[in-house]
């Protein structure tokens, strides 16, 4: 495996160049080393940053477990919102926060890949952390309300402190250095006042205007690569990073997702009486979580992540495949456990429009998320075709549950079935192959039925 350049250093700094596995600590260390020409120097920064080496060593740590804790309460509070404000401006407003959250999610993803969540003042940053996003979490149910204040000072918070934080300890403040985090920070500097002018703003339509805004500045960072006039733009270099920490920072996120699926229909189901019903819409639920989990990790995030790593230019990939790629993934799944609240809840009479369009939603949300991830993972450029008639199929379920109204249970059941065809088609296309099966299968009826005829 290639050994990976530092995350940065200036570009004229020549004992990096001979020795590019050195942090700025232990280069600044190694200069003031013996030799002929000894000199005394200062005592080094204690470096916050990771050792570099190959990018597989960078393996997520207790304390970034221990991190994501937060957004399984956030992930919640997000399903929870949706389904008490299913309307327009509410499926609008919990987009807002769910961009928000992500967006302070992924950017601390990207900065532990730097950072070394073993030393104690990055423990100590992201604890602090953690305590800004348990605010925002909190605020999510008033957040166009009486907490959007709250929301949005501690969300501020969260990204330039942060990412300020990773500019110093990458030493951005030396001459020549890359400045890739200090633009990132430019952005989300000049994007507070648009998030606590929201908040200060008691009208929730032109909040809702205000923090649109406000992410559509932020997410357009790093599409432009951070250009700032005067600073420049930032390079693919820059973004050097360990492809299996990435790619396994998000597999987790993923994980919590779809964890807190299974909180609600655990929680849901514990408060209903017992009845056939209820238990049948319970096991449905549970095996569309285990189909969804299926689709995802059996083929999808282990060639991702095997491709990221051994990639040339790791951080573009982390930039379309799981910083924006993500996305819609983790939404499918958000919507979906509405659509199983609302199914366990009530499971029988006529589906909702409500109903329908959130188990409809989510299903096209995450298998066609799912989809763009594999195709921008995949080095044979094939969109997947069990994701492709997936999509098709679930468009003919929506066109019957639209004309038929069928019952809540029946709508969700047969959505179920449709995962499951998904995975089971994906799972034999790559393991084994359907052609492959089938021409063992002619192959043994063939052998069978000639030794009936000899008998």
């Amino acid at each position: 495996m290639r050994r990976s350049e530092p995350p940065l250093a200036p570009s004229g700094d020549l004992e990096h160049r001979a020795n590019p596995n050195l942090n700025p600590g232990a280069r600044a260390s190694e200069a003031c080393a013996g030799g002929p020409n000894r000199r005394p120097c200062a005592m080094p920064r204690l470096s916050h940053l990771r050792q570099s080496g190959a990018r597989g060593d960078h393996r997520v740590s207790a304390m970034e477990l221990f991190f994501d804790l937060v957004f399984v309460f956030a992930v919640t509070q997000l399903s929870h919102y949706l389904l008490e404000h299913h309307t327009l401006a509410g499926a609008l407003q919990t987009l807002v926060m769910f961009l928000a959250i992500w967006w302070a999610w992924v950017y601390t993803a990207w900065a532990t890949n730097w950072l070394d969540p073993d030393r104690a003042p990055v423990r100590v940053k992201l604890a602090v952390l953690m305590l800004l996003s348990l605010i925002v979490s909190s605020a999510i149910p008033r957040g166009f309300g009486a907490y959007g204040l709250a929301f949005a000072l501690a969300y501020v918070a969260i990204q330039v402190s942060r990412t300020l934080y990773t500019a110093w300890a990458k030493g951005e403040w030396r001459p020549g250095a890359s400045k890739n985090m200090t633009r990132a920070s430019l952005y989300f500097i000049l994007a507070a006042p648009l998030w606590i002018a929201g908040g200060l703003d008691s009208d929730p339509a032109r909040r809702l205007a205000w923090w649109s805004a406000a992410l559509a500045l932020q997410y357009s960072g790093p599409l432009l690569f951070f250009a700032i006039p005067g600073l420049g733009r930032s390079t693919p270099r820059e973004w050097n990073i360990s492809g299996a920490h990435m790619a396994e920072r998000c597999a987790l996120f993923i994980i919590i997702s779809l964890g807190e699926g299974i909180l609600v229909t655990g929680a849901t189901f514990a408060e209903l009486a017992p009845s056939r019903p209820a238990m049948l819409a319970f096991l449905s639920a549970f095996l569309a979580t285990v189909a969804m989990w299926w689709i995802y990790f059996d083929v999808g995030a282990r060639r991702a992540s095997e491709m990221i790593e051994h990639d040339r230019t790791p951080g573009l990939i982390g930039r379309a495949a799981y910083t924006y790629g993500h996305i819609p993934i983790v939404a499918g799944i958000i919507v979906l456990a509405v659509a199983d609240e609302q199914v366990l809840a009530h499971p029988t009479g006529r589906s909702e429009p409500f109903l329908i369009a959130s188990l409809l939603g989510g299903a096209f949300l995450f298998i066609g998320g799912t989809m763009v991830f594999k195709r921008l993972t995949s080095a044979s450029g094939w969109w997947p075709l069990s994701h492709l008639a997936g999509l098709g199929l679930f468009a003919l379920h929506g066109l019957w549950a639209l004309a038929a109204r069928p019952q809540p249970l029946l709508l969700h059941g047969a959505a179920t079935l449709l995962f499951a065809v998904v995975a089971v088609w994906e799972w034999g296309s790559f393991h084994g192959g359907w052609s492959e099966r089938w021409a063992r299968w002619r192959k043994r009826w063939g052998s069978d039925a000639r030794a009936r005829q000899a008998d």
